[in-house]
């Protein structure tokens, strides 16, 4: 079922294109009405609005979803293995972005525990600082390619 709020009426004097102004006011309408024009009246759905038609795919899945609904973070243990790798280098979290190509403000929240994780970055992180921040070995050193 769907509600009216999305659709606009639109009312034409004549079934030509209309004067300006022709079909914006009421009185005009009403005036048309006692002469006895024809009237056209369209309805046109989401008139003017960049609203999306389509919804999206996880719509079924929130709808069943009873807890509230948070996105994973980074734990408190890869945020500190993190700062110990980038002190043992002498690297400021400025410096550390730098060298990886992200925001200053990117090490701060994953060194926090709030960032989203992202495997991209987290295998840069790895890489600048020399260790593991994923799977079963965290915190040892990372293994050089062969």
């Amino acid at each position: 079922m769907q509600s009216n709020t999305d659709w606009d009426t639109v009312t034409y004097l004549r079934k030509s294109k209309p004067a300006p102004g022709a079909a914006k006011s009421s009185q005009a309408v009403n005036a048309a009405l006692r002469r006895g024009d024809d009237i056209e009246t369209r309805q046109k759905f989401a008139a003017g609005t960049n609203k999306k038609a389509v919804t999206s795919k996880n719509t079924a899945k929130l709808d069943r979803e009873t807890e509230e609904l948070h996105h994973n973070k980074v734990s408190l243990d890869v945020g500190r293995l993190i700062q110990k790798g980038r002190q043992a280098k002498n690297l400021t979290q400025k410096d550390l972005a730098t060298k990886i190509n992200e925001k200053a403000q990117v090490i701060n929240e994953y060194e926090n525990g709030k960032a989203i994780p992202n495997n991209q970055v987290l295998g840069k992180i790895e890489r600048a600082i020399g260790i593991k921040l994923r799977g079963k070995d965290k915190g040892q050193p990372l293994a050089p390619k062969k």
